[in-house]
């Protein structure tokens, strides 16, 4: 078994998108990604856009491929979308590069109204039925009831977990249970898993009391307890305190816990948690996103820092002079002012 996590919030972006080889056939789980339209009153800084760019290729590459694809749920940052943001992945690009493969897809029941309203016009421009596969599977793909989208009877809904089985590895793709419901956690544990992905409590969040912390932790160190490797990432890495989870989960529970980052020997990079500090390492001019979604604008300035090139290193001569507006070719770009509504799934 190969697993290859394409996006998530340690890779750069919002989402828990991944691909699984086994024999003849090639899955991909949750084909969509998002960037927080919205953080700290700023839209997203161009280098989230230009890893944005990156992790989207990937996933096309992949659904030119794919024998199957798994939708666990109808959030934005989890499907191809045919009203897609600048920043996600329109469902008119995925339409013809999974005509073939087969659809295992979440049902209507416990979705919320948005997540309903999705999932037909999804379907018309995927030009596919897509059929309700909770609680069912082939034998080397099985697919949970609904579960809850974090905690019990909210207006976010349920989700569908995913396991993948062969003769000497169980992949579980928990998607975002959040760790907030003890019964999806037993249900993964009853699968028996080497490796689960799952998405982590959302520190970020204010309404997120002790309470719900204390469980997500106690849950996080049930699975890491029965599992060999569990990747922890999605709403917990949308803030830099989801890493101190990561380094306390490891030794207490004697396993491997690491995010899809680590996962996939690539840097982490918490964009969204750093979007202010981004914003003052590197100003952006007004207009620029209503320019980028004209398309009179691209990321390709931003791209070396996107790619950890960091064009301000205090241990150099900076790019950026002492009032934070960056000087380049004799033009002077100051910090965008802009501010957006945040949109919610």
């Amino acid at each position: 078994m190969q697993i290859r996590i394409l996006g998530a919030e340690s890779l750069g972006v919002r989402g828990l998108s991944c691909v699984v080889e086994v024999g003849d056939r090639r899955i991909v789980i949750d084909p969509g990604l998002a960037l927080g339209y919205q953080r700290h009153g700023l839209l997203p800084h161009p280098t989230q856009v230009a890893i944005g760019e990156q992790v989207r290729r990937k996933i096309l590459a992949e659904l030119k491929d794919a024998t199957d694809v798994v939708m666990s749920h109808f959030h934005g940052d989890h499907i191809p979308l045919p009203n897609a943001n600048p920043y996600q992945l329109k469902a008119q690009q995925a339409a013809p590069l999974c005509r073939t493969a087969q659809f295992w897809i979440k049902g209507p029941q416990g979705l919320s109204d948005n997540m309903l309203r999705r999932r037909e016009p999804l379907g018309k421009v995927l030009g596919r039925s897509l059929p309700n596969v909770e609680g069912q599977g082939d034998g080397l793909l099985a697919f949970s009831l609904p579960v809850p989208h974090g905690r019990p009877h909210t207006k976010l809904g349920t989700v569908m977990m995913t396991r993948i089985k062969d003769e000497d590895t169980v992949f579980v793709h928990a998607s975002d249970i959040q760790l907030l419901n003890g019964e999806a956690v037993s249900l993964i544990l009853d699968w028996q898993p080497d490796i689960v992905l799952v998405g982590g409590p959302p520190l970020y969040l204010p309404w997120l009391s002790s309470k719900h912390r204390e469980m997500a932790w106690k849950n996080a160190r049930q699975l890491a307890r029965h599992v060999d490797t569990l990747i922890l990432d999605h709403h917990l890495l949308r803030c830099e305190e989801g890493i101190s989870w990561l380094h306390r989960l490891s030794p207490e529970t004697g396993h491997r816990v690491i995010c899809a980052a680590d996962f996939m020997g690539c840097p982490r990079r918490l964009l969204e948690a750093q979007r202010e500090q981004l914003y003052e390492e590197m100003p952006v001019p007004d207009g620029w996103h209503e320019a980028y979604a004209r398309g009179d604008v691209d990321t390709l300035r931003y791209r070396d820092y996107a790619a950890g090139r960091h064009p301000r290193d205090k241990r150099t001569d900076s790019a950026f002079g002492a009032s934070g507006v960056e000087k380049r070719g004799g033009i002077e770009v100051a910090k965008s002012r802009e501010s957006f509504s945040e949109e919610r799934g």
